[in-house]
């Protein structure tokens, strides 16, 4: 599947707006300026912009406790979410969700869930509602090797199949559920060939590379807007750091340092990068440009949210019930 220059910038440029968005976490988290738990997307990005690109903004996403890159693929606003990460009123749920619960209804975001696996079922009901609109709508629902071994697994699989409902079931399998090596806790070599129990379409993509992803997910969507039913796409990944900001030496506890390293060498950005310049799709100075420009944009971001202000005590009570 080829796609056009304007569409590998914008893989670029969002992998990169979701990197440094990460990296500057990890340093403001770092100097205390954070509250709470960071669960950091570094090394995921080809999983999240590959899956993200063929939606439009009418279509849902659900996310998880790393949740970060996924809302940014799917088109939000750096500021915005900073803000929600400095627990600032201008942020997407005014300072009261944090990190692990981002909603962003008018872009397509149901919400992030720090409980695993929780989406997975949410996603049913946004598919769902989907067929019973008559919409041309898809819902995309992220979830890890870890949630994969829940009971909301199962009964979100389930009925997806059962109702034949648009939503793709994109599973980051990043290897580890916290420190637990999914090879420990799943007999399967591929999670993915779990969809032949449900009656599903199932495919694997190669989670580091986003021309990979893209196409598993773009052929999901199509058969899903066909009334085709559910797909879940498996995307073997690996975080470049701990499970959470604070896990000792970035999980080399329960990790190689040489696997570690291994992996590293396979950074998605790097590749698109080498596909991009050794195809000529674009000089290097474009690719520099826009790497300032994503500099800028989270350097921007970082102001925003110190500047904004801070939820008032006596609103603590505001924004707990929908109206």
């Amino acid at each position: 599947m080829e796609l056009d220059k304007q569409t590998l910038l914008q893989m670029y440029r969002n992998m990169l707006r979701i990197r440094y968005f990460e990296e500057r976490l990890a340093e403001e988290s770092a100097q205390g300026n954070i509250p709470g738990l960071l669960h950091l997307y570094v090394g995921e990005e080809a999983v999240a912009v590959g899956a993200c690109t063929p939606l439009s903004k009418e279509d849902y996403i659900t996310s998880t406790h790393r949740g970060h890159g996924h809302c940014i693929a799917k088109g939000g606003d750096l500021g915005r979410m900073m803000a929600e990460l400095f627990a600032k009123e201008t942020g997407y749920c005014k300072g009261r969700g944090g990190s692990m619960h981002v909603a962003a209804p008018e872009i397509g975001i149901v919400g992030c869930s720090a409980i695993a696996g929780a989406g997975i079922p949410i996603a049913a009901g946004v598919g769902l509602s989907i067929k019973m609109r008559g919409s041309n709508q898809v819902c995309v629902s992220f979830f890890g090797d870890g949630a994969s071994n829940t009971g909301a697994f199962h009964e979100g699989m389930n009925l997806a199949a059962v109702w034949k409902l648009p939503v793709i079931y994109v599973l980051e399998n990043n290897m580890y559920a916290i420190s637990v090596a999914s090879a420990k806790s799943t007999k399967l070599k591929n999670i993915s060939d779990r969809a032949a129990a449900y009656g599903m379409a199932s495919a694997i993509a190669d989670g580091m590379d986003v021309l990979s992803v893209y196409q598993a997910v773009a052929e999901a969507a199509a058969r899903a807007r066909r009334g085709e039913g559910p797909t879940i796409v498996e995307c073997k990944t690996y975080r470049f750091r701990g499970h959470h900001e604070g896990d000792p030496k970035k999980g080399e506890i329960y990790r190689s340092k040489d696997e570690m390293d291994e992996w590293e060498k396979r950074d998605a950005i790097r590749k698109l990068v080498d596909k991009i310049t050794k195809e000529n799709r674009a000089t290097q100075a474009e690719l520099d440009n826009i790497k300032q420009e994503v500099m800028k944009e989270v350097a921007d971001a970082v102001v925003f949210a110190k500047e904004s202000p801070s939820p008032r005590p006596e609103d603590a009570a505001s924004y707990l019930f929908a109206s």
